[in-house]
């Protein structure tokens, strides 16, 4: 599902932003709302991406959030053939505010 961040920024408090760490410097957000990740988008429906964290947060920084994380997820563990995993091997680091003002 995506939301578009006027509409975002609309919310009282989402749960959790979460911004993914998709390549060595891109990173695109979502955010949970009653418990269902969105990613969101533009005004014009685009993900929202960027090749900065900084900005990325910058942009968001009218969307207020219970929490806030950085989220990895590495494709070295997947093989060819090899057994199906339980679990996910994301890495989720908590973000603080960094008064990007």
């Amino acid at each position: 599902m995506t939301i578009a961040i006027s509409k975002l920024e609309k919310y009282f408090v989402v749960e959790k932003l979460v911004f993914h760490s998709v390549d060595l410097s891109l990173y695109q957000a979502s955010a949970f709302i009653d418990g269902q990740e969105h990613f969101i988008t533009d005004n014009k429906g685009a993900l929202l991406r960027s090749r900065s964290l900084v900005e990325l947060q910058k942009q968001l920084r009218e969307v207020s959030a219970n929490e806030s994380v950085l989220r990895h997820t590495s494709a070295y563990d997947e093989m060819i053939g090899g057994a199906d995993k339980p679990a996910t091997n994301a890495l989720e680091v908590p973000l603080t505010d960094n008064q990007l003002y």
